[in-house]
């Protein structure tokens, strides 16, 4: 190798992008037969990407290095909504969407979080492992974008308050709660008689400090990962909405994909959602300890007078007819009875 190019080929390996080093392939190789991207808005050290990353190195050694998948974490390629039109157009090729970021394009994917219909994750999964969340799947599929059968956790969402435990549905009277800028969670609460407030959640710390909002309501790892507990006292473990990740791939990209490849690529993903849900459980548990440790005090209410409330307010019956009596059955299949 003369020194001109061995110079051409340190500068070259050098200016690599960060976000295509994330899935470790080595630095000089054979070119794969399909290269692909993967961009999602969560930190290298979230489960999320962790599994994802062994579900990539998976599928390089069992393709034979004819299929790679880079990782893009944290919002490297944009935004969520961002995104999805990327991963629509063929920009990138895989993104893992919550259920309500989908929902802006596929409405039924939002029915996993109508309030307060999970109860815990037996019916989760009993309902998105099968027919409602194959019923998703179908729907996804109109929008020529296919996603793969295991949804990934993003977890339960919880109230934390500064001014008491919401024990019970007469507790969230009045109550002055930021909720995120989406149309169910706001219903939801208005519902429950509480006064909601949609604020971007770069505003949540500072309204709860300067009580322009009493409580929000979030996952336990984003209240800890926040610092929510230096001004919230409670922590009620509502359970009132489960959102999870569904990972999507490009249509266009997953038909072009031969048989042998789709199914290594697959298997693979759907592996590693099942192991990213346990990694989830076990992260709520200790994060849980860690925000009791620092004075969050925590309490179990009972869902039913949350439903009961929403059933009196006409929450259910007014989404029932928005998603239809056919989706709405299958939830119910999984969950009982809610409108």
């Amino acid at each position: 190798m003369t020194e001109l190019s061995r110079r051409s080929l340190i500068k070259g390996l050098t200016a690599l992008p960060a976000a295509g080093m994330v899935s470790g392939f080595p630095l000089i190789a054979r070119a794969a037969e399909f290269s692909l991207k993967y961009g999602n808005n969560l930190p290298l050290s979230h489960p999320l990407n962790i599994r994802a990353q062994e579900a990539a190195d998976r599928i390089r050694k069992e393709s034979n290095g004819r299929v790679e998948m880079a990782i893009y974490p944290n919002n490297q390629l944009g935004g969520d909504t961002d995104m999805l039109a990327q991963v629509r157009s063929g920009g990138i090729d895989f993104f893992t969407p919550s259920a309500l970021v989908i929902a802006t394009l596929v409405p039924a994917a939002a029915i996993n979080a109508v309030g307060f219909a999970f109860t815990n994750y037996d019916q989760v999964w009993k309902a998105m492992d099968g027919q409602l969340g194959a019923m998703v799947r179908a729907e996804i599929a109109k929008r020529k974008l296919y996603a793969f059968e295991k949804m990934w956790d993003n977890g339960f969402r919880q109230t934390t308050s500064s001014k008491g435990a919401v024990q019970s549905a007469k507790d969230m009277d009045g109550l002055k709660i930021r909720v995120p800028v989406s149309p169910m969670p706001i219903a939801m609460f208005k519902g429950l008689g509480a006064a909601p407030a949609s604020l971007q959640f770069s505003e949540v710390y500072s309204s709860l400090q300067t009580r322009i909002v009493d409580a929000q309501e979030n996952p336990l790892p984003i209240i800890q990962v926040a610092k929510l507990y230096e001004v919230q006292k409670f922590c009620s473990l509502t359970n009132h909405i489960w959102d999870g990740y569904w990972f999507i791939a490009n249509g266009r990209m997953w038909e072009s994909l031969p048989a042998d490849l789709k199914k290594i690529v697959a298997t693979a993903i759907n592996d590693a959602g099942m192991a990213q849900r346990a990694d989830i459980s076990q992260l709520n548990a200790s994060v849980q300890a860690d925000l009791a440790s620092k004075g969050l005090q925590f309490n179990q209410p009972d869902a039913e007078s949350f439903r009961a409330a929403l059933r009196s307010s006409g929450f259910y019956k007014d989404w029932q007819g928005r998603f239809g009596k056919d989706v709405w059955s299958l939830l119910e299949g999984a969950v009982g009875k809610l409108a």
